[in-house]
């Protein structure tokens, strides 16, 4: 099956990713095997797509629209079906398919070119804030998610290199790391969330007005999950004269309308901005650094 990689998908994987260029390599029998096991018919693959995964729009054997899924292994594609599968196709998309498979996924269509970023700003908040509540669930037994802790964990290790290295960010990343050892002291509770939550992952569906895709799912609190959410549209809150008001808006009514607490959710959205920002800049995109470091410093 003759194809070439969405370029988003082919930068990103050579910014960040280590196995990225042996996956990419393979890529093509890994999708010849996932449609063959299947009985798919391939429609085409979604472009831009995403920066982690080959999206490519299928029909099953009876003709039913879906969506097939190929992700790298640091891409935790397995950990991904567990979560889907315990919501259920509750306010995320559906899993169609119960076996792993090579990192693929066989998933409900949703409509992929109409995230909830096409709506007016303060309904789409409102909108993606509601798609997470129904998210937030225990996770299930025995389960093998992460930890907030532990992924915060690895991401603070990084940023303490990154403020040796360079010592402009230093600031900012000591005051994001103060704020995780105060928030990791008395977690209010542990729950399974989507981790990787924003409103470009909320996509307009067909049995629900929206539904999350793309987790990256985590265990812990809900603060966590919403940090995300608050930076989104960061280059429309950077460039607003009253920027800093609107975010400092913004976190409180999301902190209300999801009854979290409104300083922890400061905190980890500090904490969630600065180790985006520094990791930016490690890999060169210095203008999304520039725009997160300054999201950060209003915080």
């Amino acid at each position: 099956m003759a194809f070439e990689p969405p370029q988003r998908l082919v930068r990103a994987l050579g910014e960040t990713a280590p196995d990225g260029d042996t996956w990419l390599a393979e890529l093509p029998e890994l999708l010849r095997r996932a449609v063959a096991a299947r009985g798919l018919t391939v429609e085409r693959v979604q472009l831009p797509g995403g920066r982690s995964s080959l999206v490519v729009l299928v029909r099953t054997a009876d003709g039913t629209p879906a969506v097939l899924k190929l992700a790298p292994p640091r891409a935790r594609p397995e950990n991904e079906r567990a979560a889907l599968a315990h919501w259920g196709g509750r306010g995320a998309v559906r899993l169609l398919d119960d076996g792993p498979g090579e990192g693929a996924l066989l998933l409900e269509r949703l409509h992929p070119d109409v995230s909830v970023r096409s709506l007016p700003e303060a309904k789409a908040l409102l909108e993606s804030a509601e798609t997470l509540r129904r998210l937030w669930v225990e996770p299930p037994a025995g389960h093998s998610f992460e930890t907030v802790a532990e992924r915060t964990g690895r991401q603070a290790e990084a940023m303490r290199a990154g403020a040796e290295r360079d010592t402009e960010v230093a600031p900012l990343v000591a005051a994001a790391l103060r704020a995780r050892e105060e928030l990791l002291a008395a977690p209010p509770e542990q729950v399974l969330l989507h981790g990787t939550f924003r409103q470009s992952k909320v996509l307009a569906g067909t049995r629900m007005p929206w539904l999350a895709v793309g987790p990256d799912p985590v265990v812990g609190e809900t603060a966590f999950d919403l940090a995300r959410l608050v930076r989104d549209r960061v280059e429309d809150l950077i460039a607003a004269p009253s920027g800093a008001a609107v975010t400092r808006r913004r976190l409180k009514r999301l902190a209300e309308s999801l009854e979290v607490d409104q300083e922890r959710l400061r905190g980890w959205t500090l904490f969630r901005a600065v180790e985006s920002g520094v990791r930016a800049r490690r890999v060169g995109r210095s203008k999304d650094a520039e725009l997160l470091l300054e999201f950060a410093a209003w915080l």
